[in-house]
C-alpha cells in the first residue's frame, strides 16, 4: 500500500514545540469495537484541536509480566485490524516490532515502526527497521543514561534512517518506580534526538501488582504539562474507554473520555511557552 515518505510524514507531524503531536491508542489490540471507539475519538480530537495524532496499538505484547497475560491478536490479524483503522479514520499508524522477521510485513501497513525499550540496543532490529524506509520511534530503555542515546542515533543514521524519534519513558531507579529526568532532554537533543515523552509508561509500576504492572495514573497530567513547558516534539499516551477492564497496562492508561481535555491543556501550555 502507498505510504507518505517518512521524512515528509515527520515534517507533517512536527508542527513545532508550540503544537506537539500525539501518539495514542490502546496498549494492545483487543477487538475492533475497541479500535473503532478509540480511533473515532482520536480523529475527532485531532480535527477539533488541530493537533496531529498517530494511532498506536500493539498486535503482540511480548514483554508481559506473566506468561498467562493477554498478549494480543497476533501479527496476521493485528495488521488487518490496523489497516482497517487507517481506512476508517485516516490516521497514521504506529506499532511495535519485536523481531527482525516481523519488520517487512509490518512496514507494509504502518507508517512508523516502534522499537520497544528493552530492544533499543538490538542492532539487527534497528537495521531491519531502517531498511524499510519507514519512520522509526525508539523507546529509550529504562536502563540507559541520556548519553547512551547517541549510540542509538548513530546506528539509525548509519543504517540510513530518514526520520526517527527517541521516546523518553522514564528511568528505573529501583523497586518498580520510574523517574523522568527533564534535565536529560537537552543532552539527548544535543545528540540529535527529536524527543517524544511517554506520559503513560513513565508512571507505570512494572510488576507492581505481582502478576501485572501497576501505575500512578493521576501523575499523567503532571508529566504532560511539564513536557509541554519543556518543549518536547510529541507525546505518547495509551488510552482506553475503561482502563479497569483493559487487557494490558490498564493501571497506567488514560481514560478515553478525558483525553481531549488533557490534549487541549497541553497544547495551551505549549503555545504559551513556545508560541
Amino acid at each position: 500500500m502507498d505510504h507518505q515518505d517518512s521524512a515528509s510524514l515527520k515534517k507533517t507531524l512536527q508542527s513545532g514545540r508550540q503544537n506537539p503531536f500525539w501518539v495514542s491508542g490502546p496498549c494492545v489490540i483487543e477487538d475492533r469495537d475497541l479500535l473503532a471507539r478509540v480511533g473515532e475519538t482520536l480523529a475527532e480530537i485531532s480535527q477539533s484541536l488541530d493537533v496531529p495524532v498517530v494511532f498506536k496499538a500493539s498486535f503482540d505484547k511480548a514483554n508481559r509480566t506473566a506468561h498467562s497475560s493477554f498478549r494480543g491478536v497476533g501479527l496476521e490479524q493485528g495488521l488487518k485490524d490496523l489497516l482497517w483503522v487507517k481506512e476508517q479514520f485516516g490516521l497514521p499508524l504506529l506499532t511495535d516490532v519485536h523481531e527482525s522477521s516481523q519488520v517487512s510485513a509490518v512496514a507494509e501497513v504502518v507508517d512508523i515502526l516502534q522499537i520497544p525499550a528493552f530492544l533499543c540496543r538490538q542492532t539487527d532490529l534497528l537495521k531491519a527497521a531502517c531498511e524499510t524506509g519507514r519512520a522509526i520511534n525508539v523507546k529509550k530503555g529504562q536502563f540507559l543514561s541520556p548519553s547512551n542515546v547517541k549510540a542509538i542515533l548513530d546506528k539509525l543514521e548509519h543504517f540510513g534512517s530518514q526520520a526517527h524519534w527517541i521516546t523518553e519513558r522514564g528511568f528505573t531507579l529501583g523497586y518498580q518506580r520510574l523517574v523522568v529526568d527533564f534535565s536529560a532532554l537537552p543532552e539527548m537533543e544535543r545528540a540529535g534526538a527529536d524527543m517524544i515523552l511517554d506520559v503513560t509508561h513513565s508512571v507505570q509500576l512494572p510488576g507492581g501488582e505481582g502478576d501485572r504492572s501497576g501505575g500512578i495514573r493521576e501523575a499523567i497530567p503532571y508529566l504532560a504539562r511539564a513536557g509541554a513547558a519543556a518543549g518536547v516534539m510529541g507525546f505518547f499516551a495509551e488510552t482506553h474507554p475503561d482502563p479497569s477492564i483493559a487487557k494490558s497496562d490498564g493501571a497506567n492508561a488514560w481514560p478515553l473520555h478525558q483525553l481531549r481535555d488533557l490534549m487541549a491543556s497541553v497544547k495551551a501550555i505549549a503555545q504559551v511557552a513556545h508560541g
